[in-house]
């Protein structure tokens, strides 16, 4: 396997942001933000293949956990040198189900690795001057103060593609979500919003990506796993209140062709685009996908009330508890991208690549479901 490893000095310094964004409500765009930032003056379905393009030397932050596994093979496939910066906690390539003995030597062959901490940005800075990189994939940035130190230290950066999240929408009783809806700087994503709105400040060619709910094979937070551990286990699917609350979900190689299709994309350029699957799903209705893609029965579905229940910390339900999706017309009509999933031959694909080969990220924990069903067989009785 090719590597380029760099021993990290353990130097760390950071860069706190200017202010909080604790006194703005919703706005469309950040513009107080991004003045701050100016005043600092700092083929098949999901088969791996895409358009050749002239080659560019890439730098993708992370790539060895979920999206950037997919990203990475589009990338080489295509002929660009790419090289993933990560702490190498984790391997560097990982076979893949159903990948060809042949197709994971030449990716292992290829991908190049940079060892370090992104949060340690003075080794940031160093390593990634001396290397230079024509594009930087942000694929686990969360901060904006993370993401400074890269943009300085690439003057001759062509492209810095970020992956934001859809989750930076205001709430709103008008959906679907549009890229020019007001934001939510209160959220948990504040800091991709900040980030945002430091890659405009700063005046760099930038694209930004927001996915609403990601599945696929590998995927490490709890969406499609969460239902396949009780299909399989033969329990009934709790889901809150009426179950008719509407969400979607985007396939990850689906969304690592929308990465794969910015690249050097002109129309891309500071540009937002949603990115998610074609169709919008109630959570019932996920429930039933889920059977279907992976040949159980039908599970029994129990409603219930989460303010009932005292969960503690622990979450009984894996999807905000409302009505969450997104248009992706904007990537349809402006990018000539769509999806090639639909809803239940990406599950199907998630759960035989991954969860019906027996692995998985997070073992069964059904305590909330036996909270839930335990009331439920009292108010029966």
């Amino acid at each position: 396997m090719a590597r380029l490893v760099v021993v990290q000095q353990k130097q760390p310094s950071f860069f706190p942001l200017a202010s909080s964004l604790s006194d703005f409500n919703g706005v469309r765009l950040h513009n107080n933000l991004i003045q701050q930032y100016r005043r600092k003056t700092w083929q098949t379905k999901g088969a791996l293949q895409v358009k050749a393009s002239s080659a560019k030397k890439i730098l993708i932050m992370g790539g060895t956990r979920f999206i950037g596994i997919f990203l990475s093979r589009l990338l080489v496939k295509e002929g660009h040198q790419v090289t993933l910066f990560t702490r190498g906690k984790a391997p560097i390539a990982q076979q893949l189900p159903g990948e060809s003995n042949q197709d994971f030597a030449d990716f292992s062959s290829k991908i190049l690795h940079l060892k370090g901490d992104r949060k340690n940005f003075e080794f940031v800075k160093t390593s990634l001057a001396a290397e230079g990189f024509d594009v930087v994939y942000d694929i686990n940035g969360r901060e904006a103060d993370e993401v400074e130190p890269i943009i300085d230290s690439l003057p001759k950066l062509e492209q810095y593609i970020y992956c934001s999240s859809a989750g930076v929408y205001l709430k709103s009783d008008l959906l679907p979500h549009f890229e020019t809806d007001a934001v939510d700087p209160k959220s948990r994503h504040k800091g991709k919003l900040e980030t945002e709105s430091l890659l405009e400040a700063k005046d760099v060619n930038w694209t930004s990506l927001r996915p609403v709910y990601i599945y696929g094979p590998l995927n490490y937070n709890p969406v499609e796993e969460w239902f396949f551990h009780r299909l399989k286990a033969g329990r009934p699917i709790p889901i809150p209140n009426s179950g008719v609350q509407i969400t979607q979900l985007g396939h990850v190689k689906d969304l690592a062709r929308a990465f794969v299709q910015v690249l050097g994309n002109q129309k891309a350029s500071k540009q937002v685009f949603n990115i998610s699957g074609e169709k919008y799903v109630t959570f019932d209705g996920l429930a039933r996908a889920c059977a279907k893609a992976a040949g159980f029965p039908e599970p029994e579905i129990i409603h219930f009330n989460p303010k009932e229940f005292d969960f503690g910390k622990k979450k009984a339900f894996p999807f905000r508890d409302q009505h969450f999706f997104a248009s992706i017309e904007k990537a349809k009509s402006e990018l000539g991208w769509k999806p090639e999933f639909d809803l239940v031959d990406g599950l199907a694909d998630s759960y035989n690549l991954d969860f019906g080969r027996g692995t998985f990220r997070k073992a069964a924990d059904f305590s909330t479901d036996d909270i839930i069903l335990g009331k439920n067989l009292v108010l029966q009785s």
